[in-house]
């Protein structure tokens, strides 16, 4: 339930959904120009792919949709929980995901698939990691979901039916944080590059520090493991 997810869930949500915009930008600006914190444009790539029988163009988008995936795979083995629990294995998943981002640079650098294929691994790694803090509510690389919950909640107050402030609010706060990374990063792609990838891979890093550091003060005289 999202009125039962404590303060630093909120807080995390907006620096990873703002992260994922950062990345996504990226992808749309990088040498492919395709999206690569979600799957849907991908899928439907690849269904294009198909349909005109493009070898090179089926294997490229089945290898960005499995890279997800294997993100996906990987928070799984990782976190195993479907609820919130703390534990050290969250600062592991962040530290792997801060990897991948800064391992894209000097791949997409060299206009390698592979940087594509390794920032899709840490948005899947990313995407399942929240939905599993939050019970499968929370999804901070997209915000289609988000954008829907909106529409659906003005409907609600349209027709004077009661409406969840609290999912509101968490709509609010991954569509801000993801469009505000996505503004940083189109600013900073013009003087940085793919070197732009560094900025969430940092900010991932950090986020992992921090994390670790919360688990070690709540954990003390607790017995809380991960």
């Amino acid at each position: 339930m999202i009125s039962k997810l404590p303060r630093w869930v909120w807080a995390g949500a907006w620096v990873l959904a703002f992260i994922a915009g950062m990345v996504n930008v990226v992808g749309f600006l990088s040498f492919k120009q395709q999206a690569v914190t979600h799957l849907t444009g991908t899928t439907s790539m690849l269904a294009a792919a198909v349909a005109r029988l493009d070898y090179a163009g089926m294997r490229h988008f089945a290898a960005a949709i499995g890279s997800f995936l294997a993100g996906t795979v990987i928070s799984g083995f990782f976190i195993q929980d479907s609820t919130l629990k703390l534990g050290h294995r969250y600062g592991v998943a962040l530290v792997l995901e801060a990897l991948l981002l800064c391992g894209a640079v000097p791949l997409m650098e060299h206009g390698s698939d592979f940087g594509l294929y390794s920032a899709a691994c840490a948005c899947g790694l990313q995407n399942a990691m929240m939905s599993t803090f939050s019970g499968a509510v929370v999804r901070t690389t997209h915000v289609s979901g988000m954008f829907t919950d909106l529409g659906i909640f003005l409907g609600h107050a349209i027709r004077g039916l009661p409406v969840d402030g609290q999912r509101v609010r968490l709509c609010f706060l991954i569509i801000t944080g993801f469009f505000s990374g996505g503004v940083v990063s189109a600013v900073a792609f013009a003087k940085l590059g793919y070197g732009t990838l560094y900025i969430p891979g940092g900010l991932t890093a950090a986020a992992s520090l921090a994390y670790g550091v919360s688990f070690m003060r709540r954990s003390k005289g607790r017995g809380v493991g991960g």
